[in-house]
Formats: structure tokens, sequence, C-alpha cells
């Protein structure tokens, strides 16, 4: 069972450009819609001098004992490469989209990226690392602001439902703040 082991973090500052070694624009589109517990997703990347590529990904709930790991920790995940015309065709199904540019970070302790969103969802940015066990032990930068591991709201299936700047002001406000480096550093756990 191919399983995605995340962990995610609301991300305040620029200094993790330090580490960018690539980067790629990616288009999302959503075809379900609900709780999150099944998410079936396309998308599109497209990087500088490359064609672009298409994927069809559903994920859902991990099975067996959820209750083993921490909310949104572990994922089944099942990605399969789709032509681009059909990409297209299914980003046009739906109205919840997000776009963000991911840049691809060298860091050391699993798989990191930076997710900076745009549109609806800016100034929004989220950096995920993908574990290889869900107990592998991570240090977060000190540019992870706050962790979001597991909350709902800012998954991008729901930032593609829910955009951030339709959030309310007192729910938007103090994220914004942390963002821009002026609401003090959150915990990481």
């Amino acid at each position: 069972m191919p399983l995605e082991i995340e962990r995610r973090f609301l991300v305040a500052g620029e200094a993790w450009r330090t580490h960018v070694h690539a980067e790629q624009q990616l288009q999302q589109g959503y075809l379900t819609k609900g709780d999150d517990s099944l998410t079936l997703r396309v998308r599109i990347s497209r990087q500088q001098q490359q064609p672009a590529r298409s994927w069809l990904t559903l994920k859902a709930a991990a099975a067996g004992d959820a209750s083993a790991w921490p909310e949104g920790l572990v994922r089944q995940e099942f990605e399969y490469p789709i032509p681009l015309a059909d990409a297209e065709s299914l980003l046009a199904l739906t109205p919840r989209h997000v776009h963000k540019c991911r840049y691809l970070l060298r860091l050391a302790g699993g798989d990191w990226v930076v997710d900076v969103f745009s549109g609806a969802n800016a100034p929004l940015v989220i950096a995920e690392v993908e574990l290889e066990r869900a107990d592998c032990p991570i240090s977060p930068p000190a540019w992870c602001a706050m962790e979001l591991t597991g909350q709902h709201a800012f998954s991008n299936a729901a930032l593609a439902s829910s955009p951030f700047s339709a959030w309310p002001g007192q729910q938007r406000e103090p994220l914004l703040r942390l963002l821009h480096g002026s609401g003090g550093a959150e915990s990481h756990s």
C-alpha cells in the first residue's frame, strides 16, 4: 500500500530560499468535495525548459490502526501519470483549484518543499516534509513558524474549496502577522 507520510508547517520569512535547488508551477483541481477522508486530485506541473507533466491522485485515510499516528500524518496515496490534455479537461470540470509555486529544498531529514500560494490563497507559504516512517524525528528549521499537520483547513483540498482570502478576518489576521514575522514563533508540535 503506497503511503504518504508528511508533516506540514506555516512558513514565516524568506530564510528558506537559501535551500532552493529547483522550482515548479503547480495547478491543481479537486474532483471530490468533502471531509478530506477521500481526495481525488488532478495536477499539472510545469518546470522551466521541461515539458508539462500531469497526474491523477487519489488520497485516503491510512488503512489499519490509524490511531497509531497523529491525525493527518499518514495517508494512502495512489498517483498515476495522465496525458496533459486529459488533465486540462479534468481541471475544467471543477471550480476548486489551487495555484502555487513549489520550491524543492536541500535539507536533511526528509524531502522538503515549500509551496508559495498565489491567487485566492496568497500570501500563504507552507512547507512540507515527506518522511520514510511516521516516527522519523525531524528538527524543523526556525522559519517553520507553526505546525499544520492534521489541520484540515490548510490542506490543499480545503484551500481549493475555502481559500485563505475568504477566511474571516479574526482567523486570517493572526496568521498574516505570523507569516510576516510580527506574531512571535509558535510551537512546532
